[in-house]
């Protein structure tokens, strides 16, 4: 049985194996059934509805998705949710993506995704920690 986190994972995969494959039932299971959802393709407006939602991923699909791998994926879980950060790397561009999902009927489903482009930058150092207080 997987863990939280590697549940929550492989629902991500699912949605990339789905994106890169132009599968739309497969897409249309990914996504939550039960909570509103928003998807924000990029260069596009939010999306938001199921609705809405699932006609994009026609509309991508019937042009042709273009190869899209995830790499870097990172998971935070906050209960009944979790936060996928990863990279989209797709043949000529690398895209920033959070993927959230919700647990529905005890599975993983995406209620919200968000890619955009993003030029690789040096990180700022960490602020060091600040002085513990005295009470003196």
């Amino acid at each position: 049985m997987l863990n939280p986190e590697q549940a929550v994972l492989e629902a991500n995969t699912e949605f990339y194996e789905a994106f890169a494959a132009s599968d739309i039932g497969a897409m249309a299971d990914v996504w939550a059934r039960k909570e509103v959802v928003v998807c924000i393709h990029p260069g596009w407006q939010a999306l938001r509805g199921r609705d809405q939602v699932m006609a994009s991923w026609r509309a991508i699909f019937a042009g042709g998705s273009p190869p899209v791998r995830c790499t870097d994926a990172a998971v935070t879980l906050m209960d009944q949710m979790a936060v996928v950060v990863c990279v989209e790397r797709l043949p000529d561009a690398k895209l920033a993506a959070t993927n959230i999902f919700v647990l529905e009927d005890g599975l993983w489903k995406m209620v919200h995704h968000h890619a955009s482009p993003f030029t690789a930058r040096d990180l700022p150092a960490s602020d060091p920690p600040p002085p513990p207080h005295s009470l003196n």
